[in-house]
């Protein structure tokens, strides 16, 4: 779970096409820190991290998104477990509260889908290198936006949107760190 490696080259936006003619652009990047009482709060559910909820609004401010179902062409969640990624969804706004299971069966969420989530097949599939693995996101995205992920992998929004999102998280409920990217093309 820790043997992984990432690295990317980064510069001022005006700088980027001095080292490629299609950079990604960093479009926001949000850190929130919860404050400790997520297992002590007895009203606490666990259906939603209010930091993921905290670091999206933010990002999405930032980026000056609306509505991120219908701006975002794809998005790389964290997740660590399947029903994780059910609450991310929902928290990230690309589900109604109580939904995302819906909307999973329904294909929304599916390279094919309205929006993409984890076309690269997330997390596990890459088995979770802790220390890469926020950047390796970033560059399922790069592939992406760039129109040159593998076709197995390729996502029907390529083209008509220019957006993505990556999340990553930590910690426990309440005591957890949520980041949030947006990234776009020019």
């Amino acid at each position: 779970v820790a043997d992984g490696a990432a690295a990317a080259i980064v510069v001022r936006a005006e700088d980027a096409h001095r080292y490629t003619d299609n950079p990604l652009l960093i479009k926001a990047l949000s850190f929130v820190a919860g404050d400790g009482s997520g297992l002590m709060d007895p009203d606490y559910d666990y259906t939603t991290f209010p930091e993921v909820v905290a670091s999206a609004k933010d990002a999405y401010a930032q980026a000056g998104i609306t509505d991120p179902r219908e701006e975002l062409a794809m998005a790389e969640v964290h997740d660590c477990f399947t029903p994780t990624e059910l609450v991310l969804l929902e928290d990230l706004g690309l589900a109604d509260r109580g939904t995302a299971w819906k909307r999973v069966l329904e294909g929304a969420f599916n390279r094919d889908g309205e929006i993409p989530v984890n076309p690269d097949g997330g997390l596990k599939a890459f088995g979770h290198p802790v220390g890469a693995s926020g950047l390796r996101m970033m560059f399922e995205a790069w592939l992406q936006l760039r129109g040159e992920a593998p076709e197995e992998r390729a996502i029907s929004t390529y083209g008509s949107r220019n957006l993505a999102l990556t999340h990553n998280l930590g910690g426990y409920p309440g005591e957890m760190v949520s980041f949030v990217s947006i990234l776009g093309t020019p």
